[in-house]
């Protein structure tokens, strides 16, 4: 059991090093293909819609192949496709490209929380904040790599292809501690399943999901931004807002599960959204840029345990009398949770547009708060739906 966490541990830091070697890189993928900020803009965008789809049709693909299938299949398109990115010659060709990689990133988010799951099961506690750090550690890493790529005067599709290597290295390396779960079609037995669209608490998971995505979101494409404009600092200084808010998330997911396994997942919800709320709300309001820094490193770890726990709580609701189950339930979580990456900076900016970014993190600040509601109807609901489904056993 020890192989399949360090598995999927690994498979989570592989995700994450995939998003921290192209982001850093967006400047000089704009200054090679001489790109205007509004074509760059809806190329980038093709990550998100890919995205998007693959993480609503992965949850069938995982139940149908099973998880380590789904999990290689899905890392090693990634790793093909990477390259292509920095080799893209035109703007429409980056889009399309982008298209691709988010479809991947997508069906490999999907199939690693599944995984996740299944080792949960198999250990008996909740350790999915841990796995979530992994990617929050790949993320780091990858982007440290890449500012040193970059002050190298390598180009991306050098760097790239270099990242893609070592992705593909270390997949095999951990290709047999990851966990396997029974194809649909190799299981005996069927259990009569609810369509996760028709149950309240997925849609409650979904909201909880969602305002992590739109409020995690704004830290990492606005935070620099808002300490400029309401802290007045320079943009080096500025930058620190989001290594601040991705330092205390990676830490606080790597004690996550322990705090979970004593407190409960709806008690560190609630607490988690409490933080998450004040800070990003004393970011915005608060015109000294230290008091703004602390705000995000509360922002990052109020945030850090609501994406993974939702997901987690997710697979417990889809499980099956065999111990098997969850696909579909984890799929449509992370389907709505996209949703917040694609409408959050259109929300964000209109806001600001209309009165100022300080209000937009004012009501991101909101958002992230509204998990506390959430999480506690989400409990209630699914203590309903186990006492109705014992009642009529």
């Amino acid at each position: 059991m020890v192989g399949n966490r360090l598995g999927i541990f690994v498979v989570f830091a592989l995700n994450g090093a995939v998003y921290g070697s192209w982001a850093p890189r967006v400047p000089a993928l704009a200054e090679r293909l001489h790109a205007a900020p509004g074509s760059l803009g809806l190329a980038l965008l093709g990550a998100s819609i890919g995205m998007l789809i693959a993480a609503s049709m992965s949850g069938r693909l995982v139940e149908r192949f099973g998880v380590r299938a789904a999990i290689v299949a899905s890392t090693l398109l990634s790793c093909v496709i990477l390259p292509f990115v920095g080799a893209a010659g035109s703007v429409l060709a980056l889009g399309f490209v982008m298209f691709g990689l988010g479809a991947s990133v997508g069906m490999m988010d999907v199939s690693m929380n599944i995984g996740a799951v299944v080792v949960e099961r198999r250990l008996g506690r909740a350790i999915m904040p841990l796995f979530h750090a992994g990617f929050s550690v790949g993320g780091l890493v990858a982007s440290g790599a890449a500012g040193l790529a970059a002050a190298g005067g390598w180009s991306p599709l050098r760097q790239f292809v270099l990242v893609a290597v070592v992705l593909l290295v270390a997949l095999l390396l951990m290709l047999h501690g990851l966990p396997r779960s029974t194809p649909r079609a190799e299981r005996t037995r069927r259990t009569a399943r609810v369509a996760p669209i028709r149950r309240p608490v997925l849609w409650l998971l979904a909201a909880i999901a969602l305002c992590s995505a739109v409020a995690e979101g704004a830290s990492s494409d606005w935070s620099a931004l808002l300490v400029v404009t309401a802290q007045h600092v320079d943009q080096a200084a500025a930058a620190l807002a989001f290594s601040v808010f991705s330092l205390t998330m990676a830490a606080t997911r790597l004690g996550g599960a322990w705090v979970q396994r004593r407190v409960g997942a709806t008690r560190m919800l609630v607490a988690g959204a409490a933080l998450a709320g004040s800070g990003l709300i004393i970011a915005a309001a608060v015109p000294i840029a230290g008091i703004a820094y602390a705000g995000f490193g509360l922002a990052g770890s109020g945030l850090a345990a609501a994406f993974p726990i939702a997901l987690g709580l997710a697979g417990a609701a889809g499980k099956r009398d065999d111990d098997s189950g969850g696909e579909r339930e984890i799929a449509f979580v992370t389907t709505i949770a996209y949703s917040g990456f694609l409408a959050g900076p259109a929300l964000i900016g209109g806001i600001a547009q209309l009165t100022s970014l300080s209000v937009s993190f004012v009501v991101v600040g909101l958002l992230a708060a509204l998990i506390a509601p959430a999480a506690v109807a989400a409990g209630r609901t699914r203590r309903r739906e186990l006492t109705a489904a014992v009642a009529g056993v």
